[in-house]
């Protein structure tokens, strides 16, 4: 189902034009229009999820498949040093439109790009418990 006023629903099915590296039945990949490097893309599914919880569980396996077939394509074509995919879920975890959606970061050496979290040290006692109200 498509959502008639999300913008990545639009670009998705071709209904604004975008620059597309990549189309098939269930995906559009476009490159960013605010990119963090050179070659900067997204993969959009053509039907609304709001984000990965709502996305069923076939299609994140296809977007992980078509995310590994474009990082190599876009590493081998770019030249890039490495290589960054990037899927934010809520308004705190830094989504700003709501419709699924990976971002495939090519990354360069000295390219100042910062993707990263400073690490906490949690007490074996803390991992624990963290463990147990998950499983």
């Amino acid at each position: 189902m498509k959502k008639d006023d999300c913008i990545f629903c639009k670009i998705a099915n071709g209904e604004i034009p975008s620059k597309t590296l990549y189309e098939d039945e269930d995906f559009r990949v476009i490159l960013d229009l605010g990119p963090a490097t050179k070659g900067h893309a997204l993969i959009l599914p053509k039907e609304h999820y709001a984000n990965l919880y709502e996305l069923p569980e076939d299609l994140a396996g296809k977007v992980m498949k078509l995310a590994k077939k474009m990082a190599t394509q876009m590493t081998e074509k770019l030249g890039c040093d490495g290589f960054n995919l990037v899927q934010n879920n809520g308004e705190t975890a830094g989504q700003t439109v709501f419709h699924f959606h990976l971002h495939l970061i090519p990354r360069y050496e000295g390219d100042q790009q910062k993707i990263g979290w400073k690490p906490g040290s949690p007490t074996q006692e803390e991992l624990e418990d963290i463990k147990n109200q998950i499983v």
